[in-house]
């Protein structure tokens, strides 16, 4: 009862919240589609939250989160790039119905179990199609391009081996995901997509840990992750580039060094509340729309407001760390607990760049950053979690039932 309390005083406290920010914008401007926004985004919110939460039983707070995020990404981008927040908007529909797709994919996996090794066959299949038909994009070959429709496949194979990991580990077969994961790192690797590789690597070495305990076996992973990292670094020149200008940006302004410049810029002209929505620079940092949207964020609405965005990132991880080990199946715990786990450190890595706590590896905020591969997985990733929390309810329902018969 008081966590529906809760999410529902954070739904209509979010649908205020963007209703009075895009009023703001549209009034500015003067442009009808702004007003469209104005009305759309929070009733969109207001009926998903309540249809979501009556249809699957699922966490109306983590969801009421998610949509926070996601509106916030629209309506920064609707203030720099109009066009942009409309592409957004449309792939927020689609993470939608991809959240609704991967919520029944949970629930039906373990009855159908030759979905393990397609999965294994589909992710290997997608990460190898950017080294044939891809193209090169600062530095690493992750894209491919059907006319003007452009896709990083990397994005949708987390989801895949999300699953894959969990599946196998929780019937403690060895082989068949460690076979499923070097395949993924060795075709990141080959593609110079080294973020997504820190990121994949990461969750398959935190969940074998929360799967088996093994401590000894987990320390060796991370001495070879470290050691992965040096070899990575002395292979490829963009990598060492990018340790270059974390170290010291100032040193080459005029060129690799100038994104993370006006990123720091952006944050310190915000100071603590902000230099106010639709005002600011921030079209002055270069891809702003993606990897430094954090820096804009906080450009226009401050620090405050940016460490409020961080704690939201920790609540999401809370939650979905929250139902992984509520839940009752082994298989279950793992999907979302390997979804937690990729959204959160996710977050940490984009986030760690713009600060210039680590090096900038490129990767997209969850949730809020421009582009359909991102958005659309960040959404299948909360679904996935949310999968877990409607079975968890229907078990919870299970117990209430048997209680009462007996």
């Amino acid at each position: 009862m008081r966590q529906h309390f809760t999410a529902k005083a954070l739904t209509w406290t979010v649908m205020i919240f963007f209703f009075s920010a895009f009023l703001l914008l549209s009034l500015r401007n003067l442009a009808w589609q702004g007003f469209v926004l104005t009305l759309l985004v929070p009733a969109a919110i207001w009926l998903l939250t309540n249809w979501m939460g009556s249809r699957f039983h699922i966490d109306t707070l983590l969801f009421s989160l998610t949509n926070f995020l996601c509106a916030l990404g629209i309506l920064i981008l609707y203030d720099t790039n109009p066009s942009l927040a409309y592409h957004q908007a449309v792939y927020y529909a689609a993470g939608l119905v991809g959240m609704v797709i991967c919520i029944y994919i949970v629930r039906i996996f373990p009855t159908m179990r030759i979905l393990s090794y397609l999965f294994i066959a589909l992710s290997l299949g997608c990460l190898a199609l950017p080294l044939v038909i891809g193209r090169e994009t600062y530095g690493a070959k992750n894209w491919i391009y059907l006319g003007p429709v452009s896709i990083q496949p990397s994005e949708f194979v987390k989801l895949s081996l999300i699953l894959v990991l969990a599946w196998f580990m929780s019937h403690r077969r060895f082989v068949p995901w460690l076979v499923c994961a070097i395949g993924c790192l060795g075709l990141l690797m080959l593609q110079k997509d080294l973020g997504t590789a820190l990121l994949y690597y990461s969750v398959t070495l935190l969940l074998f840990f929360a799967s088996s305990a093994n401590l000894p076996l987990t320390a060796l992973g991370l001495l070879g992750g470290c050691g992965a990292a040096v070899l990575g670094y002395r292979m490829f020149a963009h990598v060492k580039k990018r340790v270059a200008i974390w170290i010291n940006p100032w040193s080459d302004y005029d060129n690799a060094g100038y994104q993370i410049v006006q990123g720091l810029m952006a944050l310190a002209s915000g100071s603590l509340l902000g230099m106010g929505l639709g005002l600011g620079s921030p079209t002055t940092i270069p891809v702003y729309e993606t990897d430094f949207i954090f820096a804009v964020i906080c450009e226009q609405f401050g620090l405050i407001f940016g460490v409020c965005v961080l704690l939201i990132y920790v609540a999401i991880v809370w939650r979905g760390a929250t139902i992984a080990m509520a839940s009752r199946h082994a298989f279950q715990g793992l999907v979302a607990m390997g979804a937690t786990l990729m959204i959160g450190l996710q977050t940490f890595v984009i986030i760690g760049g713009v600060i210039k706590l680590i090096p900038l590896t490129g990767v997209t905020l969850p949730f809020v950053s421009s582009g359909g591969s991102s958005l659309v997985s960040s959404m299948c990733m909360s679904g996935l979690i949310q999968g877990v929390a409607s079975l968890n309810e229907d078990d919870l329902a299970e117990d209430l039932r048997l209680t009462q018969v007996d």
